[in-house]
């Protein structure tokens, strides 16, 4: 078994399609999607369409769950763009998609933690500093899941880890977007360094699985152009370099 994951496409198709490429080269028995795929402003729509029309297994990501329930005058602007230029099919697609989800006996999805979908699983965020999560913290937030694999995205950061139990744990990284900032639980900035996008393969072996993280050029500075465009410079400052301004 031989499985393809994607996270956090945020409305980037471009990327996306750079990405679903060179899954094409490599080959894959299965595509997984780890929610965060609309919200930004970029190609919402068109990116919901690619994806629905795609034989897929999808997630939704804290960002749907705000597209789909957070009032008017409460949307940050990455929402607010997407919705107001999402309809009727794109939000009830959206409605049927979860969190989590059992993939196989051996596989957990999940787009934060397997208990949240704001959750950090392999890094953490203090006052201070944003760093990765220790041993402990990981295997507090896998908490009773007995998977083999655990696929997770959220924090946009490509990163594998084990638990102290041996199960592996792999972050794809961002298919959209290399570089955010939030205030959640504290102000902090997350940095790929890199405007590539972001994907993982893992694969089931006589010994086990093992993961691979790969990074796809793509003419990022055409959608960094557009962010632009739509009064993001700050997006803009991301796609075209991995950091933030």
């Amino acid at each position: 078994m031989r499985i393809a994951l994607v996270s956090d496409i945020h409305g980037n198709l471009p990327a996306l399609e750079a990405v679903v490429e060179d899954i094409g080269r490599r080959g894959a028995d299965a595509i997984v999607n780890l929610g965060d795929s609309l919200s930004g402003p970029l190609m919402p729509l068109e990116t919901a369409q690619f994806l629905m029309a795609q034989d897929w297994v999808h997630l939704a990501g804290n960002h749907e769950r705000q597209l789909l329930t957070t009032p008017t005058d409460k949307r940050g602007a990455s929402d607010a763009f997407a919705h107001a230029r999402l309809g009727a099919k794109e939000f009830e697609w959206m409605a049927s998609l979860g969190h989590s989800l059992r993939f196989s006996p051996e596989v957990l999805l999940c787009h934060g933690t397997p208990a949240s979908d704001l959750e950090y699983f392999l890094e953490t965020v203090e006052p201070t500093d944003f760093r990765p999560a220790t041993q402990a913290e990981i295997d507090a937030r896998l908490g009773e899941v007995d998977a083999e694999l655990i696929a997770c995205g959220h924090t946009h950061v490509p990163r594998v880890a084990r638990a102290s139990s041996g199960q592996l744990i792999v972050n794809p990284g961002s298919v959209g977007l290399p570089a955010y900032d939030d205030i959640h639980p504290y102000p902090h900035a997350v940095e790929t360094g890199s405007p590539k996008a972001r994907y993982a393969i893992v694969e089931r072996r006589e010994d086990g699985w093992t993961s691979r993280l790969v990074a796809v050029p793509y003419d990022h500075m055409a959608m960094a152009a557009l962010a632009l465009a739509h009064e993001r410079p700050d997006w803009a400052h991301a796609l075209a370099t991995g950091r933030m301004p």
